[in-house]
Formats: C-alpha cells, sequence, structure tokens
C-alpha cells in the first residue's frame, strides 16, 4: 500500500495536514430530517447525503451495510437503490464487514450506472487500490463516503457486550443496532420473544469493548479515511456535546465533488453545516490516536516478531506513553481473544482504571 501514490491518484497531490489528510473544508453539521438525525449514529448526514443524491439522480444505488435478517448478528453489505433502502442500513456496525463483495454488483451493472461507496477507511483504501487498476470501476464509483475508524471491534467484541452486559445468549436475539435513540445513543438489541434490551454507548464502549479490536486493526494509520471524497463521525465540541441529544456529525470535505454536493443540499435545505476548523475536527474524538501511535505498535509488533506493513507515508515519533498504551493493548487483545479469559480481562480492565494513588494505598494497608 503506498499513501502516498493514492494521494497523487486520487487528489493530485500530496496532504499537507499529516493527521488528517488532503481536504478542502472542514464542517460539523446535521440532517434537518430529525427522524433520519434520531436514529442516525450522529447527525444523520451520510444517510441524508445518499438519499439526496439518489433522489437527484447524481448516483443510481449506494453500497451499504445491513445486519441481515436471518442471522442478526452478521453484517450484509448490499446495493441500496431507494430512499427506504438507504435508511434500513442507517447506523454503525462495530463489527467486521467485508464491503468488497459488492463490488462485483458495481461491475456488472447497467452502463452509465453510478454509485457511492460507504465504508471505513480499510474499505476506502482498498476500493481505491482496485480503481487504480481497474478503469470500468473507477467510473461507475463516483462518491466514495469514508467513516472515521479508531477501534473496530471483531464478532467477540458483540457477544461480550451481549452475555457480559446484557445477558442474553446470542441464538436468542432477532434485531441488534450498534447506535440509534439520539446521541451519543447504544445498542438496542431485539429477543425472539420480541422483548427490546437497551444498552448507551457509553456504558458499552469502554477499554473492555475495546479490546476486541483485530490486530491487523492495531496496524492501521488512516483514522479518518484519507481517501475518501468526504469524511465523517461524531462531533464533540465543546460548545454542543454537554446538551446535545440528537447528534451532530464531524464532516471533512476532500474533494470538489463533495463540496458542490454539501452546498447543494444547504441549499435546498437537507442539511445545516456550519465551518469548524482542521484542529477541531481532527481533535473532536481524538482520531488522531492510532496515527500518533502508529511507530509504537509497529515496534512492538517487530519485537514480537510479526510482519509490519508498509504505506510510504509520513508518520509521527510517538512519546513514551503511547509505548506504555501499546502494550496495555496488546495485553488486553490476548485476554479478550478467549472466552473463558474474559473475566480476567474485565478484572484487568478495572484494576488498571483505578487511580495509582488508590493502588498505592490499598497496597499499604494490606501491607500493615
Amino acid at each position: 500500500m503506498d499513501f502516498k501514490e493514492l494521494n497523487e491518484f486520487v487528489f493530485g497531490k500530496q496532504p499537507e495536514n499529516i493527521l488528517l489528510g488532503n481536504y478542502i473544508n472542514c464542517y460539523a453539521g446535521h440532517s434537518t430530517d430529525y427522524g433520519i438525525r434520531y436514529n442516525s449514529a450522529s447527525g444523520g448526514l451520510v444517510t441524508q447525503l445518499l438519499i439526496f443524491a439518489i433522489e437527484e439522480g447524481i448516483i443510481d444505488g449506494a453500497l451499504v451495510t445491513r445486519m441481515k435478517k436471518d442471522n442478526p448478528l452478521e453484517p450484509e453489505p448490499f446495493i441500496a437503490r431507494t430512499k427506504e433502502e438507504i435508511i434500513e442500513a442507517t447506523g454503525s456496525k462495530y463489527c467486521p464487514v467485508p464491503a468488497n463483495i459488492t463490488l462485483k454488483e458495481i461491475l456488472n451493472s447497467k452502463g452509465g450506472e453510478k454509485f457511492a461507496v460507504v465504508g471505513l477507511p480499510c474499505h476506502i483504501l482498498g476500493i481505491r487500490n482496485v480503481e487504480q487498476i481497474n478503469k470500468k470501476l473507477k467510473s461507475k464509483i463516483v462518491l466514495h463516503l469514508g467513516i472515521f475508524c479508531s477501534t473496530p471491534c471483531n464478532f467477540l467484541g458483540t457477544e461480550f457486550i451481549l452475555s457480559k452486559r446484557l445477558g442474553v445468549n446470542i441464538d436468542n436475539v432477532k434485531d441488534i443496532k450498534y447506535r440509534g435513540k439520539g446521541w451519543p445513543g447504544g445498542m438496542s438489541v431485539r429477543l425472539k420473544n420480541n422483548r427490546e434490551k437497551f444498552i448507551s454507548l457509553s456504558e458499552y464502549w469502554d477499554n473492555n469493548f475495546s479490546a476486541f479490536t483485530p490486530s491487523r486493526c492495531r496496524l492501521c494509520t488512516d483514522n479518518t479515511a484519507e481517501l475518501a471524497d468526504v469524511s465523517f463521525a461524531d462531533y464533540r465540541g465543546k460548545e454542543i456535546s454537554l446538551n446535545e441529544k440528537i447528534g451532530e456529525t464531524s464532516i471533512i470535505s476532500r474533494s470538489i465533488d463533495a463540496e458542490k454536493i454539501l452546498h447543494q443540499m444547504v441549499d435546498k435545505q437537507k442539511i445545516e453545516i456550519w465551518k469548524i476548523n482542521s484542529k477541531e475536527a481532527t481533535y473532536a474524538q481524538g482520531y488522531v490516536y492510532l496515527k500518533k501511535n502508529a511507530k509504537a505498535s509497529f515496534r512492538l509488533f517487530a519485537l514480537l516478531g510479526k510482519k509490519i506493513p508498509s504505506y510510504n507515508q509520513e508518520l509521527i515519533n510517538p512519546q513514551m506513553h503511547y509505548y506504555i498504551q501499546e502494550v496495555d493493548r496488546h495485553l488486553r487483545t490476548l485476554l479478550a481473544s478467549k472466552r473463558y479469559l474474559w473475566c480476567l480481562l474485565i478484572l484487568y480492565t478495572f484494576i488498571s482504571s483505578l487511580p495509582l494513588s488508590l493502588i498505592i494505598y490499598v497496597n499499604q494497608k494490606l501491607k500493615k
């Protein structure tokens, strides 16, 4: 993977901002449709943009993801062609998604049809790589929507929340939504007896859940979908977060086409947005962590005899505390990898979260 080559391919230049990548403007905002905004992960911009693009004839369909009806814990990438199908795919999916399996359908679509793709940074990176060698795919995908990513989780992570936090057997799940019901919202689980259980995002997204990050994802350096036309995330600006209940979206507009569509949506009152500076966009959710931590991750993996990817990309020299954090992440990941170690994971996370002064105090008391 060559980020310098891909930046030339996509944008015709190298990024000036090492943390954010190439961009034109940064915004925060939301959909003016209350239902879309309330039921989305934050702000509803991705859903609203896709609906707008289909209704305006900019695209004929979009590669999005929903959970399978016959297997509600398994994600299903598909091509949405209607507003209803776009809404069906609303919300984050905190599990691995094989978005590439739908590219064949795009390639085999009718002549002249255009598509958008929605994905995490790794999905967008993979698609851009294919577009370099497949001109037909490049001509058909006219819009790349990237979702910020910091700590993706494997399927065991979902099982952990269901069993340890909600007391639910995975075989009893009828439907699951990882985000929704306002902001920051939470996970809604409908059981086969039609009972519903809910856990807020702040309750389940902690150091236990983030321990289920796949090992390869810890070697990623792209938090913000740098190769997308436009990237989206929760916006956590100081001026709104304390009172916000239905969500705002952080938006990084990277291409002229994306910029044009955003302003068309504003003109037609589909969205409300305002400019924010690059620092606000970068630090709104702490998504710079992976970029700053990358070299620490690489060095730990090399020490363990693991292969390290080459990105041909400028990286930051990490401070000492990032090495400590990386060792901590590695230990938690090991404990999360086996179900019989989950009790130790919970204990380790609890102890490591205690203030150092409290640990010293307890230790002194025990010695007495």
